[in-house]
């Protein structure tokens, strides 16, 4: 299964045209297999600032078109298919998405222009109170899938600094976008990409020469061909949304999640273990010239197995067996039999499934944590299942009083994997001497349940033990080590979540990255 890593999800970035009129001169990009000595590689990511008043479980835009701004009105695109790509906001509280790089022409730029299209939303209302109008109402206590209304889904970024922006030859450039849920959902829970800071952009910092950006985001797709004949070694990775990459690897790269039946020739995973029809989750940086490096390859699944990624909202029994909703994240599966942020109805039985956690390279606290059997199981982790059989499509709005949209689509699973859950709140309690956790007091209204296996969902802020080892990031902090910490700062933790011990109403977080936010973050 694949590893969370330090910032983002899958998206492949690809590009419509954002037009300024009839009159706009638009500019096509190097191909980055194709640069010349005057052009300049540029590349666009993405990442979110946490959700706030409502539990935001699914926020979903498609991104259609990126574009620099000349100062003679012309555009140059980063990106090079017209295809929408799917970006799923919430995945990135503490990720970056790498979206597309493309060598442009040097010289001075004012702006980034912006398209997006088609939000999609589900929330968990713990307000008190019905919010939103119309077909966008949501009943207190209840979770909601929402096609919300729109505003200013084009937008020009062009705030100083980073703009404007001097493209020099030989001197990569790196951009972020940063989209504010807090900010652009509105109390209507209507949409404005509008909203004063609601999507900003930076810069990021120019490594030294010759040094590669160390992380721009991460890519998921499928491996259509291997090159290990000729120096660089690497693959070509397809998206789901069809847009294809050349990544190089080196001694540096790592492996992780790959099978015994992965066809590697040592016991060790290296690159040897990488296959065509493997689905990979890919760490990216960028090389001076504009081509990709992968600092890390993490084993997903088989290109022709289904499965799907989301949060648990609800457990139930019966029969013996465990029922469990999702709101799928992220999956490969077909998108008409489990669509992402749609609720899916999963049949756990009582034997015959594995368990595991995706913890990747990443070493996991020796206290006992457990992921073993259905008992294990939580209201608000992250895990993926594979389907076994076939998937029987929603009908209907379902038969769950606390959920407003359709009814669920339905399978039985053989694996369950943990994956990292992100999860925002404030520091309620700092590690004591010598130890290695915090106290996390989510915000309104991250949910748990009161026992491993609840027939009604129980919404509440709840403190989570946040354990921490000499592997985990700190960003952003004073000091990147637990002495940065503050009592009532605003942090994301991105980690595995266990009730501990198994079956009790405890709840740990073994946390891989702590990024400080500012704070506080207002509710609705």
């Amino acid at each position: 299964m694949r590893r969370a890593a330090l910032f983002l999800f899958t998206v492949v970035f690809s590009l419509f045209m954002s037009g300024c009129g009839s009159q706009t001169q638009v500019v096509t990009p190097t191909p980055m297999s194709n640069p010349t000595p005057s052009s300049v590689p540029v590349s666009l990511s993405v990442t979110d600032d946490p959700p706030a008043g409502v539990t935001v479980l699914f926020f979903q835009l498609n991104i259609t078109g990126a574009s620099l701004t000349t100062a003679s009105s012309g555009s140059v695109s980063l990106l090079s298919s017209t295809n929408p790509i799917p970006v799923n906001v919430t995945q990135l509280q503490t990720d970056r998405a790498f979206l597309g790089n493309a060598n442009v022409a040097a010289g001075t730029y004012n702006g980034l222009n912006l398209t997006f299209s088609n939000p999609q939303l589900t929330i968990y209302n713990g307000s008190g109170s019905t919010i939103g109008s119309g077909a966008n109402a949501c009943a207190n206590n209840t979770v909601c899938q929402l096609q919300p209304a729109a505003q200013n889904m084009s937008l020009t970024l062009n705030s100083t600094p980073p703009f404007p922006v001097t493209l020099t030859a030989n001197s990569p450039l790196a951009f972020m976008i940063d989209i504010h849920l807090d900010t652009v959902i509105q109390s209507d829970l209507s949409v404005n990409l509008g909203a004063t800071n609601g999507v900003t952009i930076s810069q990021l910092p120019t490594p030294p020469t010759g040094k590669p950006f160390p992380h721009l985001g991460h890519l998921w797709g499928t491996i259509q061909s291997i090159n290990n004949s000729t120096s660089p070694n690497g693959f070509t990775l397809q998206t789901g949304f069809g847009k294809t990459f050349n990544i190089d690897v080196n001694d540096s790269t790592t492996y992780s999640n790959f099978p015994a039946s992965a066809a590697c020739t040592t016991s060790a995973e290296t690159f040897s273990c990488l296959a065509t029809q493997q689905v990979v989750k890919v760490e990216v940086s960028e090389q001076s010239d504009g081509t990709l490096l992968a600092s890390e390859v993490d084993y997903v699944q088989l290109a022709s197995q289904m499965l799907v990624e989301g949060n648990i909202i609800r457990l139930n029994t019966t029969g013996g067996n465990t029922v469990m909703d999702l709101v799928p994240q992220r999956g490969w599966a077909s998108p008409n039999s489990l669509p992402l942020g749609h609720r899916v109805r999963v049949t756990v039985p009582s034997g015959g499934v594995t368990y595991a956690i995706d913890s990747g390279s990443f070493t996991l606290p020796s206290s006992g944590l457990s992921f073993a059997s259905a008992s294990d199981l939580i209201v608000g982790q992250e895990v993926s299942v594979v389907v076994q059989g076939s998937v029987t499509p929603a009908t209907g709005s379902g038969s769950w009083t606390t959920w407003s949209g359709p009814g669920p689509a339905t399978f039985t699973t053989s694996s369950i994997t943990l994956e990292p859950s992100q999860i925002t709140g404030s520091v309620a309690a700092l590690p004591a001497t010598g130890q290695l956790s915090f106290t996390l007091s989510t915000l309104p209204f991250f949910f748990v349940p009161p026992a491993a296996a609840s027939t009604t969902p129980v919404w509440a802020p709840v403190n989570i033990t946040v354990q921490t080892t000499a592997a985990t990031t700190f960003t952003n902090f004073t000091t990147d080590d637990l002495s940065g910490l503050a009592m009532n700062d605003i942090v994301s933790v991105q980690g595995w979540v266990f009730s501990t011990p198994s079956g009790a109403t405890n709840i740990t977080l073994a946390a891989e990255t702590v990024d400080d936010r500012p704070g506080p973050i207002p509710l609705f």
